[in-house]
């Protein structure tokens, strides 16, 4: 049914990533006092000059965690700095953060580091003495205050710029400092600014690059104003291998073609990029190329049979063209070398069950082991039970599964509901969803369940209740409107209706195959046969399905083209030689 959930197998990414943990930064920073009597003196912007990139980075973090009211990381960052490079400054600043926010172990530490680093300092010590009674201290008249965030930087790249090392390392480091930061475009304009002096640097333009594809992303003007700077970042540094996965991930955003094309003629001049390689795989895959996918994760894995990630992305893509066989192997060499998180065990265990082999699927499913695919691996024992006959054996199963948290009870309930459903009982399932949503009223998930298995009871009031009210609680949430739109579509009068919903589903998620099925279902049911016909072939392309297939070669039907009808019917039937509505339709319409 076109309601159906469609799930993707991850694959190595190729976009770039980074990831910081450090909260979002505001426009204002402070800054350490003038030094007192026995103090180093401060260096303009008020930290050393020189600063090797990784300090640099670790002080400016420090000042977004103060920003964002994380006094604790941003006194310990300061700290840390202070000890590496002896520097009075920084642990005075450390320490009046701490004192001030009641860290005593740290603003100790500081104290003796500030008072052994500038040993005439008065306010170290008394610091330590009031740390030492518990009595208050008066705060420092020239403690840290607020300047403005892009003074203090422009100052610090000018400060890098003087040194061997220059900006480069600066500038890669400041789009992940600012990850977590919710004005993208403030972010960008910052950034654009701060690199207009280093035009000749490749990195400054990188970062550039990034901050304007970040803050728009579905901009046209943004894209294309982050498509020049990567250009001219690659035409200072051409091999530049980060600077290409960029460029792809840029041009994606106005078509994946675009980025292979790309990439193809990068790999041209460096046909040793394994990284672009693998970019080009994973783009291949969007293409639903997955041939040319799978042979260049077999080449890379060849290349650099230590890296797990190309042995597990020629795996998985064997795994997708259902060459059960070479998956089998391939999954089986990546469980046995060890450093296993449960995926490679996952999958074998499904390929035995994708096979028919039950009995070897359920030893597979139970030897998992823990975390989250552990738990998938032990929901899916009760489906094989089921699969095997002994349904009773599976519902006790799933009844003792140490279900700890919310989300768990309800996958239990789910899982229970499915194992009635495929084994004849749609009625026991249709009861156990309801007393689920007596338990967790509006839960998503069973909500949408219940309406399935209604569906399939002919309780089509309750599946469109359950449904409306899904939308409720979801209002952007394309499956439930196309599981809505197509209920109506295919099981009421009410087909206009329908269309107009899977309409909705379609301008969220306009290349979800299930959605363009439900479309090209809704034009045939009002006899619109070539718009339907377009539709059901786009769907198809994206995800060859066997009741994607029933409804294409319906309409072809329709249109009296028979043999051809055939054809996409007979091709299907291989894969999927047991589908229910593939067979009915096929039955039905060439007696």
């Amino acid at each position: 049914m076109s309601t159906s959930r469609n799930f993707r197998h991850p694959l190595i990414a190729a976009a770039l990533l980074w990831a910081l943990a450090a909260p979002p930064v505001a426009l204002a920073q402070p800054v350490p006092a003038e030094p007192k009597a026995g103090e180093a003196p401060a260096a303009p912007g008020g930290l050393p000059t020189g600063l090797p990139a990784d300090l640099f980075y670790r002080l400016l973090l420090g000042d977004i965690a103060l920003q964002r009211g994380d006094p604790g990381v941003a006194a310990r960052a300061y700290l840390e700095v202070a000890r590496e490079l002896n520097d009075a400054r920084l642990a005075r600043r450390a320490t009046e953060i701490a004192y001030a926010t009641r860290q005593q172990a740290v603003a100790e530490a500081g104290a003796r580091l500030w008072l052994e680093l500038a040993p005439d300092a008065e306010r170290p010590r008394q610091i330590l003495s009031a740390l030492a009674s518990g009595a208050p201290v008066e705060r420092d008249p020239g403690s840290p205050g607020a300047v403005d965030l892009r003074s203090r930087l422009e100052k610090l790249l000018a400060d890098q710029a003087l040194t061997g090392s220059g900006v480069a390392d600066a500038f890669l480091q400041l789009n992940r400092a600012f990850a977590r930061q919710n004005d993208k475009a403030a972010v960008y304009e910052m950034i654009r600014d701060l690199a207009a002096p280093y035009a000749s640097s490749p990195e400054a333009h990188f970062a550039v690059a990034l901050a304007a594809l970040n803050a728009g992303p579905t901009d046209a003007a943004r894209v294309t104003a982050a498509l020049e700077r990567v250009d001219r970042a690659l035409a200072l540094k051409p091999d530049w291998e980060r600077a290409a996965l960029l460029k792809a991930e840029i041009l994606a955003k106005r078509s994946d073609a675009e980025a292979v094309a790309w990439l193809q003629s990068f790999l041209k001049a460096e046909p040793g990029s394994r990284a672009a390689r693998a970019a080009l795989a994973q783009f291949y895959v969007e293409q639903k190329r997955l041939a040319e996918a799978r042979a260049i994760f077999e080449a890379l894995a060849v290349e650099e049979p230590e890296v797990r990630e190309y042995a597990m992305g020629a795996a998985i893509l064997a795994y997708q063209m259902k060459d059960w066989s070479a998956a089998e192997a391939r999954f089986a060499r990546l469980a046995a070398a060890g450093d296993d998180d449960g995926a490679a065990q996952l999958y074998l265990a499904q390929i035995a069950e994708e096979t028919k082999r039950y009995d070897e699927a359920l030893a597979r499913y139970k030897g998992v082991g823990e975390g989250d695919r552990g738990w998938l691996a032990k929901l899916r024992v009760a489906a094989v039970l089921g699969k095997l006959g002994r349904v009773d054996e599976g519902r006790r199963w799933l009844a003792d599964l140490p279900a700890v948290t919310i989300e768990q009870r309800i996958q239990v309930r789910q899982a229970e509901a499915s194992l009635l459903r495929e084994t004849g009982n749609p009625a026991g399932a249709f009861a156990l969803l309801e007393q689920g949503l007596v338990e967790h009223p509006d839960e998503p998930d069973l909500l949408y369940d219940l309406a399935m298995v209604a569906e399939k009871i002919d309780r089509l009031d309750v599946a469109e209740s359950r449904l409306k009210r899904l939308i409720e609680v979801k209002p952007d949430d394309p499956q439930a409107l196309n599981a809505l739109g197509y209920t109506l579509v295919d099981r009421t009068a009410r087909a206009e209706e329908g269309r107009a919903l899977i309409e909705k589903a379609l301008k969220l998620a306009p290349d979800d195959p299930f959605i363009l099925d439900s479309m090209g279902w809704a034009l045939y049911k009002l006899g619109r046969y070539d718009e339907a016909e377009a539709y059901l072939r786009r769907a198809f392309a994206g995800r060859p399905d066997a009741e994607i297939a029933a409804h294409l070669g319906e309409v072809l039907w329709a249109k009296g083209e028979h043999q051809r009808a055939r054809d996409v019917w007979a091709a299907q039937l291989k894969d999927a030689p047991d589908h229910p509505v593939l067979l009915e339709t096929v039955r039905r319409l060439s007696r």
